[in-house]
C-alpha cells in the first residue's frame, strides 16, 4: 500500500465542505528565541483540537454504505479517537473507542460528547489495540486503526498541502511522530510539491518506538513512558514507516521536559495553547538549535487539548 499525491488531492476536494484551511503565521520574537525563521502550522484550532479531524472525516466520508452499517471501532489516547467520534457523529455512524484506563479525562468527555461510546481498557495503547480487535470481531464493525488506513494517511496530508502553499520556501518541516501518519504525508506532499524542504520527525524519548523503527528499517516495539498522549505509542506502523523510511531526512527525539518548555514557549511567544505533541515540533528546535539556526522552518502545532495538567504546568520557569 501507498499513498500518492493523487490521494492527498482527492482528500481535500473530500474535506472542502467541512473544514476550512488552517492558519500558518510567523512571531518575530519565537524567531528571536529559536533562532530561525518559524512558520507555525496552527492545526490546534480543528473542530477538534487537532489535525487527526482530517483523516476521520476522510475516511468516513469515503466509506462504502454497508461499512458504515456496521459501525466503527478504533482505540486512541484521545486526538484519533475524537477524529473518528466527530465523522462518525457527522455521517450517522455507531462509533465505539476503545482508550487505556489513564486517558485524559478532557479527552474521554470530548470523545462522548461527540456520541461515541467509549470503553475504558488496558494500561497502554498495544492492550487498548488488542481489546478493540476483539470487540471489533465480537460486534461485527469495521476496526480502525490509528494508522493503518490509507485514507487517514491521506486525509492528514491535506495539512501539508496548505503549509507549502502558505510556504513554498520552507527548508524544513519539523512533524511530532505518535503513529507517525503525520510525518508520512509530510513526505508524500513534499515530494511532490517542495522536494527541496527537508522533513524532520521528532518523538519523545521515553517512547521511542517510532524512531527506533525508522533507524533499524523494520517495525519494532519499545516501552511506552511518554506523559506525552499524541506520542504515547509503543510500536512502529507498517504504513508509515514505510513513507517515512524514505521520505524523513531526520528523526530527533526529545525529553517530555522538553516538550513541555515548548508549550510555556509557545504560550509566551505564539499566544498560542498546545498540548504536549502540539509543541514536540518547537521542543526539537530548541533542543538542537545547531540545525535550524538561521533556516527557514515549518513548525507543525498539530493539537491544542491540553490537560488541566497541562494548562496548570504552563506557569513560567525560567523563560525570559
Amino acid at each position: 500500500m501507498q499513498v500518492t499525491i493523487a490521494d492527498v488531492l482527492r482528500a481535500r476536494m473530500l474535506l472542502k465542505r467541512y473544514l476550512p484551511p488552517t492558519p500558518m503565521w510567523s512571531y518575530p520574537v519565537l524567531d528571536e528565541v529559536a533562532g530561525a525563521r518559524l512558520r507555525v502550522k496552527h492545526e490546534n484550532v480543528q473542530p477538534t483540537g487537532a489535525f487527526k479531524v482530517r483523516g476521520g472525516l476522510t475516511l468516513l466520508a469515503g466509506m462504502p454504505a454497508d461499512e458504515r452499517e456496521r459501525g466503527v471501532v478504533t482505540w486512541s489516547t484521545g486526538n484519533h479517537a475524537q477524529s473518528i467520534a466527530y465523522a462518525a457523529q457527522l455521517f450517522g455512524v455507531r462509533c465505539v473507542v476503545v482508550m487505556p484506563e489513564h486517558a485524559s479525562e478532557v479527552k474521554v468527555r470530548a470523545v462522548l460528547g461527540y456520541g461515541a461510546t467509549v470503553a475504558l481498557h488496558g494500561a497502554d495503547l498495544t492492550e487498548a489495540r488488542e481489546y478493540g480487535g476483539k470487540l471489533a470481531d465480537a460486534e461485527g464493525m469495521r476496526p480502525v486503526s490509528p494508522a493503518g488506513d490509507m485514507a487517514l494517511l491521506a486525509g492528514v496530508g491535506t495539512a501539508y498541502l496548505e503549509v507549502f502553499s502558505a510556504a513554498p520556501d520552507l527548508d524544513l518541516l519539523v512533524v511530532p511522530v505518535g503513529s507517525g501518519t503525520g510525518a508520512a504525508a509530510a513526505c508524500v506532499v513534499a515530494a511532490a510539491l517542495a522536494p527541496g524542504c527537508r522533513i524532520v520527525g521528532v518523538q519523545s524519548a521515553a517512547s521511542p518506538a517510532g524512531y527506533e523503527s525508522w533507524r533499524a528499517g523494520t517495525c519494532l516495539s519499545r516501552p511506552n513512558r511518554t506523559m506525552v498522549d499524541g506520542l504515547a505509542t509503543g510500536e512502529g506502523y507498517p504504513l508509515p514507516q514505510s513513507v517515512m523510511r524514505t521520505g524523513l531526512s531526520d528523526f530527533l527525539l526529545v525529553t517530555d521536559e522538553q516538550i513541555d518548555d515548548a508549550r510555556r514557549v509557545l504560550a509566551i511567544y505564539a499566544h498560542t495553547l498546545a498540548e504536549g505533541a502540539g509543541a514536540a515540533a518547537l521542543a526539537a528546535v530548541l533542543t538542537h538549535p545547531q540545525q535550524f539556526a538561521g533556516r527557514r522552518v515549518g513548525v507543525m502545532c498539530t493539537g491544542g487539548n491540553a490537560s488541566a495538567a497541562e494548562i496548570a504546568a504552563l506557569a513560567p520557569a525560567g523563560i525570559g
